[in-house]
Parts: C-alpha cells; sequence; structure tokens
C-alpha cells in the first residue's frame, strides 16, 4: 500500500455507529465491527466486512518498564537518557493497548445500493440487536484493514482517560 492510499484509508474512515462501551480497564473487550466499503470498480456496489477486534486488558508501563521499552536496540547514551525518565519521570505512566482480529473470523458480503443507504440498513440492524460493543463503520476496501487500525486507535484515544481514572480510584496509580 502506497503511503497516499494509506492517508486516503485513514482519511475516509467513518465511525456511523461507536459502540456503546469503551475499552475495560481490568478485562479483555471484544468489539463488533461493520464495516462497509464502496467497491471502485462498481457503481452502488458495497462490501460489507463484519468481525471482532478483541483489545487485551491494557498493560500499565511504569517508568522504568517504559524506560526498558525504550531501550530496545538502542546504545549506552539512550540507557543514560532512560534512566534519566525513570529518575525524574515518577509521575508517569502509560497505558499500552494489545489488539488481535483474526481474517478468517471475519464474514464478508456483497451489497448493491447507495452508500448511505446501505450504512443506513447495517446500522438499524446493528441497533435492533442492542449490542453495546458493536460499531458500523464505513470505509476504503483497499484498505480496509488500515480503516479497522484506525478504529482500534480511536477506541483507545476515547478509553484512555476512563482507564487511568479507574486505576487512580483502585490506588493503582
Amino acid at each position: 500500500m502506497k503511503p497516499d492510499d494509506f492517508h486516503y484509508a485513514l482519511e475516509n474512515t467513518k465511525v456511523v455507529l461507536p459502540p456503546q462501551k469503551r475499552l475495560e480497564t481490568f478485562g479483555t473487550t471484544v468489539l463488533n465491527y461493520h464495516l462497509i466499503t464502496e467497491e471502485m470498480d462498481s457503481v452502488n456496489r458495497m462490501r460489507v466486512r463484519e468481525g471482532r477486534i478483541q483489545a487485551h486488558k491494557p498493560e500499565l508501563l511504569t517508568p522504568d518498564k517504559f524506560a526498558r521499552l525504550l531501550l530496545d536496540g538502542f546504545g549506552e547514551k539512550a540507557g543514560r537518557y532512560a534512566d534519566a525518565v525513570s529518575e525524574f519521570a515518577s509521575q508517569i505512566a502509560v497505558l499500552k493497548y494489545g489488539f488481535s482480529f483474526r481474517k478468517d473470523e471475519t464474514r464478508k458480503y456483497d451489497v448493491t445500493g447507495a452508500l448511505a443507504e446501505v450504512t443506513a440498513r447495517v446500522q438499524e440492524e446493528v441497533q435492533r440487536k442492542n449490542d453495546p460493543l458493536a460499531a458500523v463503520l464505513t470505509g476504503v476496501d483497499d484498505g480496509w484493514e488500515v480503516c479497522l487500525l484506525k478504529f482500534a486507535l480511536d477506541m483507545v484515544l476515547t478509553s484512555g482517560n476512563e482507564n487511568f481514572q479507574e486505576l487512580k480510584r483502585r490506588g493503582l496509580l
């Protein structure tokens, strides 16, 4: 995938219906996605992909752990910098999220209709199921995996603050 294609996929990923819940702080979260993309070779031909993205329990990286993570592949000077980070940044904590998704668990089917029409139908269907971890997205067919990665990152960004607050409430930060 060329850089322009990558950026195009990122810019054209839209979350039409976000999950009602955020990523769990102390457990695994399974997000059920419904990604609608327009086939480039056909007019009014949409591809719907349905699958799951598993977000693993976030790992709390303390300054020491974070500094060691920074050192991978670096030399002695970087080691001294990491030591300084550990010493002076005792208030820093980072949440590291891990995701997995298996392509073989992805179901895809083609639908005829305009993008807005197909999106509305899929959204209604998902809302009827009342799944608080379901999301409806639109994106780019060639870059559909990039669309899913952007969605996963957006979930981290929207969940991270609440996850930190929950860790603080429990005295873990």
